[in-house]
């Protein structure tokens, strides 16, 4: 139940970010191949049989309402990308009704099954999804819902709706898989790289000021002395030495230019587009930023540590187990509607 309850909040989450468009994508997975047809769009020959019904799946009817309402949004965004003719619409349209087809065997089940979701639950999940959001109080979620056309009312009834379905999932589905210890240390000798922490860096600079209104002439001067210290710095002298002498960061002289050690993302931009490329032991050009020029020696790059196998291992666990459940409940949904009546109307090719 823990889970469940986990992957409920998710699911929120989802709902809200995704504009709460009640896509039951998280549970319900559109078919891996659509019949193409080349049938024409609903027109104004066919306005008399647009609330005609286009499949019935044990004895309950999708209509052919039902399929435009949900096919509209798919059609908008798809032709934010190229024009749609008619063989495209129908394609999405017939996609969608298989997509409504699953839906609907899976609201069938959840009534047999009797499972029910209680009010509790449903006050969890939408506290879970306002703090995960930072969302801070109950008007501000009602007001983030409105402003994507939904009202708190819409919004908990698909709550409610998803928190069914993952309870369905636990019952039929998870509750039948394990992942085992082998299979989690195989996932992580295979993904090393993504349990390796970042690498970091150590560089010293020498910095040569240049004020916010310098005339040409001292820019001049400046970029003269900079150059002659990088022809010093590239020829092998002590770069520390020379980071005491010459640079204008007052601590130079103190800690011979050292920059510290850092991440990628922790440096000033211009600075860092140098380093990333550079070798340990390596001097950079001049590299300009908006406050003056600087010469840039990096001494040393650190190798991210790899984070024991028993720190992530929670988070191995629940990939593995999201994957499985994925492969599990296609399976089962395949299962589902293999063994169930479903009759779908052509309706003189709309579909």
């Amino acid at each position: 139940m823990q889970r469940t309850l986990a992957t409920a909040t998710v699911a929120a989450m989802l709902l809200l970010a995704g504009g709460c468009t009640g896509n039951d994508a998280a549970l319900i997975k559109e078919p891996a191949s659509v019949v193409q047809t080349s049938t024409p769009d609903v027109s104004k020959k066919h306005k008399n049989i647009t609330n005609a019904i286009v499949a019935v799946v044990n004895d309950e009817i999708i209509t052919l309402h039902d399929v435009n309402r949900e096919t509209q949004p798919a059609i908008l965004e798809a032709e934010k990308k190229t024009p749609l003719d008619n063989a495209g619409r129908s394609k999405l349209r017939r996609a969608v009704l298989d997509h409504l087809i699953e839906k609907k065997l899976t609201e069938q089940k959840i009534r047999e099954l009797n499972i029910h979701v209680s009010e509790e639950e449903i006050r969890q999940a939408i506290d879970d999804v306002r703090k995960q959001n930072n969302i801070p109080s109950q008007e501000a979620l009602v007001a983030a819902l409105a402003g994507q056309g939904l009202s708190f009312d819409q919004y908990r009834s698909q709550l409610k709706e998803q928190i069914e379905k993952l309870k369905l999932v636990s019952m039929e589905v998870r509750a039948k898989i394990q992942v085992g210890d082998t299979e989690m240390r195989d996932y992580y000798n295979t993904n090393l790289a993504k349990y390796r922490e970042e690498e970091s860096y150590h560089a010293r600079h020498i910095f040569f000021k240049i004020g916010e209104k310098a005339p040409a002439d001292e820019i001049k001067r400046t970029m003269a002395t900079a150059l002659m210290v990088l022809a010093e710095a590239k020829a092998g002298k002590d770069f520390t030495e020379l980071a005491g002498t010459y640079s204008e960061d007052p601590s130079a002289r103190k800690d011979g230019g050292d920059l510290g050690i850092f991440k990628k993302g922790d440096m000033q931009q211009e600075l860092e587009t140098a380093i990333l490329t550079m070798k340990p032991g390596e001097v950079s050009e001049l590299v300009y930023t908006k406050v003056g020029f600087h010469i840039i020696k990096l001494e040393e790059r650190i190798s991210g540590k790899l984070k024991p196998f028993e720190n992530v291992r929670s988070d191995i666990e629940e990939i593995l187990y999201r994957k499985k459940s994925e492969e599990r409940f296609s399976q089962w949904a395949r299962e589902l509607r293999g063994r169930a009546s479903v009759e779908i109307r052509e309706l003189d090719g709309l579909l």
